[in-house]
């Protein structure tokens, strides 16, 4: 479902060719989508996107290997716009806490009043795309093809330009 919703994102024609070398893992497989996060997060300096669902669980593998703690010296550039359920909690009761931890790990935080089924990162050159439920990340995909990386761009600017700071 997520390579079909991608491919239609994208409208190229040959959209689901597309996605044929795109990586994709599933919830209930192995591994299962949010341990994916962390190595393909952690593998770019610079990792913009949007994010539906803050699951403490979830923040913490999007945010392991992000600034901070390692010794690569934290240069990375990482700017988030919360949007649907995740802008809520920047702004609930434990807002103050979260926004603490992401300004700590260096990132640029913003909220954004809509809401999103899905979730967009460029991280460096690769388009990374996570399709929530109601139980949290379904299914996650990644790919490199220049379409889908224009489009995760495009969605991102689109974001980015009707946010507001956290």
């Amino acid at each position: 479902m997520l390579r079909k919703l991608v491919a239609e994102a994208v409208g190229v024609e040959g959209g689901d060719a597309l996605l044929d070398d795109a990586g994709l893992a599933e919830r209930g497989g192995d591994p299962d989508p949010a341990s994916r996060l962390p190595a393909l997060v952690g593998a770019g300096d610079t990792v913009v996107g949007v994010v539906p669902r803050a699951d403490p669980g979830l923040a913490r593998r999007l945010l392991e290997g992000v600034g901070g703690d390692d010794d690569s010296g934290g240069g990375e550039t990482v700017r988030l716009v919360f949007t649907g359920r995740a802008a809520d909690r920047l702004t609930g009761p434990s807002g103050a806490v979260i926004r603490s931890v992401l300004a700590e790990r260096g990132v640029e935080a913003s909220r954004h009043d809509g809401d999103s089924p899905i979730g967009v990162l460029l991280v460096d050159d690769r388009a990374v795309v996570g399709l929530f439920d109601e139980r949290g990340l379904a299914a996650l995909l990644w790919s490199d093809a220049p379409a889908v990386r224009e489009w995760a761009a495009a969605t991102c600017r689109r974001y980015l330009a009707a946010a507001e700071p956290a």
